[in-house]
């Protein structure tokens, strides 16, 4: 039997609960999670992978569109780091250590690739949770110096940061609520939406309530998380006919939103009495 110290789950627990939750280690954990064959030695190696990247970025940067640039023109132009709508579609677009081997991902993990190996190299990086759409920033979060690692790094204008938002809210934001945009990502909350990303692919995919299941556990192994996650894994379970565990859990959700939606609560415990009929 492995120790505690080894199970990733655990690890994951922890480090999200460390004064600073370390982002790749979290992602890796991800990958882990959705491939158990990585292993310590998979995780070592893709640590490795980052440091060695960042090893190759050239010294004496100077400036946050300086570094922008030479992040492009290392992962971007010479390394292919770059995504596609098909990367959509893919669940190994969500998980770190294959985006490091394919170079292919969504725009928040290939974010977290850019802002690893720049942080590894002592660049001044932070990620942006524009709607809809992660891009990296560089800088002072004042400066506006951001690039798009799903487009090779390109860098934005404040047009294109506009175009980027409006795309996804139809319509074209005020530049203070740009600036609303341009805090910088904290590592749990980009955990979160990484974790959110694959229980949306698996939920267009009914067979895989394998890869929901675990998505929403490690969600609710993070220190903020909604509520609500914990009704979503009852409903997983029953859907996986764990029915008895689901319906407990069911009515144990149903007790903490009682005080506030009665209503909620007991249509909540109607599905926890109409799984457990499902025992019969």
């Amino acid at each position: 039997m492995r120790p505690e110290s080894d199970d990733p789950r655990r690890r994951f627990a922890q480090e999200a609960r460390a004064d600073r939750p370390d982002l790749a280690t979290l992602c890796l954990l991800v990958g882990a999670e959705a491939d158990p064959a990585l292993g310590e030695a998979g995780i070592d190696a893709a640590q490795a992978e980052l440091d060695r990247l960042a090893g190759l970025l050239p010294f004496g940067v100077l400036g946050a569109r300086a570094w922008a640039v030479a992040l492009a023109e290392l992962l971007g132009e010479r390394c292919g780091f770059e995504g596609s709508p098909a990367d959509y579609q893919r669940l190994d677009s969500s998980l770190l250590p294959v985006v490091l081997r394919r170079r292919r991902g969504l725009p928040i993990l290939l974010s977290v690739v850019w802002m690893e190996v720049a942080r590894r190299a002592g660049a001044p990086v932070y990620g942006v949770a524009l709607p809809g759409h992660f891009v990296v920033g560089f800088g002072d979060p004042g400066e506006r110096i951001l690039a798009d690692p799903f487009a090779g790094g390109r860098l934005l204008t404040s047009a294109d940061t506009a175009l980027l938002v409006s795309g996804t809210t139809g319509g074209t934001p005020e530049d203070r609520a740009l600036d609303a945009l341009f805090t910088p990502a904290d590592p749990l909350g980009i955990v979160l939406r990484v974790l959110n990303n694959i229980r949306a692919w698996a939920a267009n995919r009914p067979e895989r309530t394998d890869v929901s299941l675990w998505a929403v556990e490690l969600s609710l192994l993070l220190p903020a998380h909604p509520a609500r996650l914990r009704y979503e894994r009852a409903q997983l379970l029953v859907q996986r006919g764990e029915y008895l565990q689901g319906a407990t859990e069911m009515e144990e959700y149903a007790e903490v939103v009682e005080a506030v939606e009665p209503s909620t609560a007991e249509a909540i415990r109607r599905r926890a009495r109409a799984a457990r009929a499902m025992l019969n």
